[in-house]
């Protein structure tokens, strides 16, 4: 187990790495200039070899996702990637789950989910996922509100009654600000800039009111 996840990583970081050199040259080119197609390739073989090698390796899947959904790669098909995205995201991977939600959000139509678009970007930052947060935390300002899935977490253990929950779910609707603070406060921890300036936004808007 522990080789055929060692094989796929290596795998991923190949087609990552090829990925990548069309990153850097994207957009200064036409999307789907010929020249780029060498890279896509070798950066969509990667990906599948990894697969191949591992086939519950998340970043392999949440990468070809973005591969077929993202890039005008040959043979590139966006409802292969729209499934594995949610595959991924299901898994637990908390990039894809950021992606989905957002692509959610967006409406994008060859992205489907019986959940809400909050649902994923939520789980996303749960496991500390900068870009989740901040999104997460300026939709609370604008009035967005966290799914009941989401923000009632019954515990098996039985830690949280449910009478606990409504007043813990009712405090959070009440107050979103102090929610979004919380999620502007995890992205600034993992050093991200754009989480500080959130806070000092907020805190200068605490200081007029």
């Amino acid at each position: 187990m522990h080789s055929r996840n060692k094989k796929a990583m290596e795998l991923v970081a190949k087609g990552w790495s090829a990925l990548q050199q069309v990153d850097r040259v994207i957009d200064a080119t036409d999307p789907d200039d010929y020249r780029l197609h060498p890279y896509l390739r070798t950066a969509k073989e990667n990906f599948e070899l990894a697969l191949e090698a591992d086939n519950m390796n998340t970043h392999a899947k949440y990468w070809l996702a973005k591969l077929h959904l993202d890039y005008l790669a040959p043979g590139a098909c966006k409802s292969i990637g729209a499934a594995l995205l949610v595959e991924a995201a299901e898994m637990g991977d908390p990039d894809a789950q950021y992606d989905l939600g957002r692509r959610l959000r967006n409406k994008e139509t060859c992205v489907q989910s019986d959940q809400q678009p909050l649902y994923y970007i939520e789980k996303a930052v749960d496991q500390g996922h900068p870009g989740a947060a901040i999104a997460y935390g300026s939709l609370l300002l604008k009035g967005a509100q966290s799914p009941e899935s989401a923000v009632i977490k019954f515990r098996a253990k039985g830690t949280l009654s449910s009478r606990a929950a409504r007043i813990k779910s009712m405090t959070i609707h009440e107050d979103p600000k102090e929610k979004a603070k919380q999620h502007f406060q995890v992205a600034a921890r993992s050093g991200c800039d754009l989480g500080l300036r959130w806070l000092n936004r907020l805190e200068e808007v605490e200081k007029q009111e």
